[in-house]
């Protein structure tokens, strides 16, 4: 395996405009990803998202910085990085929410790249690789019943 991208398309039965709020926006990402999201749905923004309770050790807190807001097309931010740096290619993972009308619906084409980027050695980076791959693979379809139940909703 050469570990360099995650790819997945899905089709959701909403208008891009509705995938792209609950792809972009933090109220929304706490509903089907991350326990707490916190920054602006605008390029340049940073700020983190968190995976459990923040007031203990355990919890995951990671650094996020937009990168594009391009409603209703294209949403992207890197993250896994060094808090203490900017974001840049060689040092975080790239993750893009490219949105394309599909008939009644939208095709929502993922992925996230830069794992061999981050120079993790070979371990490591598989490691990394594929609790993201498990990750994306459990959060994306929640995504999906997300967006259904929003659509649904009265």
């Amino acid at each position: 395996m050469e570990y360099g991208s995650i790819e997945r398309e899905i089709q959701i039965d909403a208008a891009p405009e509705v995938v792209y709020e609950v792809v972009s926006r933090p109220e929304h990402l706490r509903e089907w990803w991350p326990d707490e999201a916190e920054f602006e749905p605008v390029p340049g923004a940073t700020g983190v998202i968190s995976f459990g309770d923040r007031a203990t050790p355990d919890a995951q807190v990671v650094p996020l910085t937009v990168i594009e807001a391009d409603p209703p097309r294209r949403f992207s931010f890197r993250w896994v990085y060094d808090k203490d740096a900017p974001a840049a290619p060689a040092d975080s993972l790239l993750v893009t929410f490219e949105l394309i009308p599909s008939g009644a619906g939208t095709l929502l084409r993922f992925t996230e790249t830069g794992f061999r980027e981050k120079g993790w050695e070979a371990a490591v980076l598989e490691e990394q690789y594929r609790q993201h791959v498990t990750g994306w693979d459990h959060f994306l379809p929640r995504l999906v019943a997300y967006v259904a139940r929003r659509v649904s909703a009265p």
